[in-house]
């Protein structure tokens, strides 16, 4: 009698991703994540390279002297040959291979192919007689920045005077900026105007006009009225709101709901009342990211400060003083690049303390009524 066996059936098993053994699939794609982020890292600190280069070339020329921008063979650092006193006299120090490897030795005796160095570091010891030719050695170099650069071009541009006059434009100007456009942005945000609509788009439409379209009727207004040489014309006009302000600041009252205003009515509260002790709180941010938009508009600034203040040089801002003494100086890159990192001190050192609100602010995303 024949029998037939069954061989029971067996299940394969997998490894699930999520325990036991990782399996070539999951291992696969952690490399490709790794891989993928280790390459954005890299775009992201080559792109962060290339926009700090300029302020790292900025700073090194503003430590050096003359003599080491005139010398090519000065390295990026500002360093001076190094050199080392024997006997009374100063010697240069070059990199000169050995057969204990490559020394930093003083040259007292230079010759066509055979030189004498003498050890700094044991300089009684007896002079090493080195054969090669001296001139196709690397002459040692030692950091040696000039920090009087800084304190030269402070008393030659006359900074103090340059930053009262921008401190003083920018400030004014800013608290100008920031009322007027708090209160027509509140106006279009919480309150029925005819034509709101249209009004606001008008209002709008200017971002898009040229400033030099307007450039030469706005100067022969304020030469009529005699304000030409002095701030005025810098500082007036942003009294009378900006466009972009006034929408960053309208979309931003918009986020805020209504219902607070009702209950503020409620208990009493008239539309100022409303606007300081509601909204405003809660504006902070956007009311900050204006203040800084226009204090860096303020600082930057050139073109309207050297058209109406060319003839007062006590007057005039930051923005034209550096130009001025650039001019000046062009034969001084040290005192300029100097300048220019003192001119820019101010601002970066705001934007830091100051960044988080004002991003904040002016990254915001409102929506309309």
């Amino acid at each position: 009698m024949a029998v037939n066996v069954v061989a029971p059936r067996t299940r394969s098993l997998r490894a699930k991703p999520w325990g036991g053994e990782p399996t070539a699939s999951t291992n696969s794609a952690a490399l490709r994540r790794f891989t993928l982020g280790s390459l954005i890292t890299l775009f992201a600190l080559m792109l962060l390279a290339a926009y700090l280069s300029p302020f790292a070339y900025m700073g090194a020329t503003s430590l050096k002297d003359l003599g080491m921008i005139s010398d090519a063979r000065t390295p990026l650092l500002p360093s001076a040959p190094a050199t080392f006193t024997h006997e009374g006299r100063d010697y240069p120090v070059y990199r000169v291979p050995t057969a204990e490897g490559e020394r930093a030795l003083a040259l007292i005796e230079p010759g066509r192919e055979q030189s004498v160095f003498v050890d700094p570091a044991d300089p009684q010891a007896q002079p090493i007689v080195w054969d090669g030719r001296w001139r196709q050695l690397t002459q040692e170099a030692i950091l040696t920045p000039k920090w009087d650069n800084y304190g030269e071009a402070w008393s030659t541009l006359n900074f103090p005077r340059l930053l009262r006059n921008t401190l003083a434009i920018a400030l004014i100007g800013g608290v100008g900026t920031v009322v007027s456009s708090i209160a027509v942005a509140y106006g279009f945000s919480r309150f029925r105007i005819p034509y709101k609509g249209l009004l606001f788009g008008i209002l709008l439409a200017t971002i898009v006009l040229p400033r030099f379209i307007t450039l030469v009727p706005t100067y022969a207004v304020f030469a009529k009225i005699g304000w030409v040489g002095t701030w005025l014309p810098l500082i007036v006009p942003h009294f009378f709101a900006n466009a972009y302000n006034v929408f960053l600041l309208r979309q931003y009252f918009l986020t805020i709901p209504s219902e607070i205003d009702e209950a503020a009515m409620v208990d009493g509260a008239g539309p100022l009342r409303i606007l300081v002790s509601v909204l405003l709180p809660q504006a902070i941010p956007a009311i900050v990211a204006v203040g800084l938009f226009h204090f860096f508009f303020a600082w930057n600034d050139f073109l309207e400060p050297l058209l109406y203040l060319s003839a007062r040089p006590d007057l005039q801002p930051i923005s034209v003083g550096m130009q001025v003494f650039s001019a000046l100086f062009a034969q001084r890159p040290h005192l300029i690049q100097a300048s220019a990192l003192l001119g820019m001190a101010l601002p970066v050192a705001i934007f830091f303390v100051a960044q988080r609100v004002f991003l904040r602010g002016a990254s915001l995303v409102g929506y309309s009524k």
